[in-house]
């Protein structure tokens, strides 16, 4: 839940640079989400969402099913999340088991310049086990979420840790360039997918396809 003394997104990223298994793949929303993780841990195995708000937590859960035998831990905002609800309920539903889930709840829509959210207040943690979530918690301290990530990472499981945060409006510069066709070709790269080959007349292959 939101409170006075709340950590920054910074701090919250420390200890996941820290604490990330080898090779786990980290989906990040846009804005300071993924320009912030950008500047502090840059990796080919890092998906850098621009422009398309509420889609960080769908693709990771694509990923989690794609890549069972990888970690995948998802940044998205609450604003996101009120944007797509219905998300919450799929992984309820589907609870893959190498998901880690970190919800920014900092109470505005920061990407956008810090408009409050209608209900800033709103547990999203209660919200996540309504939906059919058996791991959701919130997490107000810097302390809390290195004990609970720790704790994640060691066992398989669905996990969703609210992470009380402090807006951050002031746009943080990444180390890189942020263009949407480079990530996703490094990041395929990176998990081994094959590259899809359109084809004039509709439909397509995957390159490693032989017809």
């Amino acid at each position: 839940m939101v409170n006075s003394m709340r950590p920054t997104r910074a701090d919250y990223y420390q200890v996941l640079a820290k604490t990330l298994p080898n090779h786990a793949l980290v989906v990040t929303a846009l804005g300071n989400a993924s320009y912030l993780w950008a500047a502090i841990n840059h990796r080919p195995e890092n998906f850098y969402v621009e422009d398309a708000m509420g889609l960080a937590l769908p693709l990771a859960l694509g990923l989690a099913f794609a890549q069972p035998e990888r970690r995948v831990v998802a940044v998205e905002g609450d604003g996101a999340i009120l944007m797509h609800m219905g998300t919450l309920v799929t992984l309820g539903a589907v609870a893959p088991r190498n998901l880690t889930v970190l919800l920014i709840q900092n109470g505005v829509h920061a990407a956008s310049g810090g408009q409050p959210l209608t209900n800033p207040d709103l547990d999203f943690s209660q919200l996540a086990l309504s939906a059919g979530i058996r791991r959701a918690k919130n997490v107000t301290t810097v302390e809390a979420f290195a004990s609970v990530l720790r704790a994640a990472f060691s066992e398989n499981g669905l996990d969703v840790f609210v992470l009380s945060t402090a807006p951050d409006l002031d746009v943080i510069r990444p180390p890189i360039a942020f263009d949407p066709v480079v990530t996703k070709h490094r990041f395929m790269t990176a998990i081994k997918a094959p590259r899809y080959i359109a084809t004039v007349f509709g439909g397509g292959r995957l390159e490693r396809d032989k017809n």
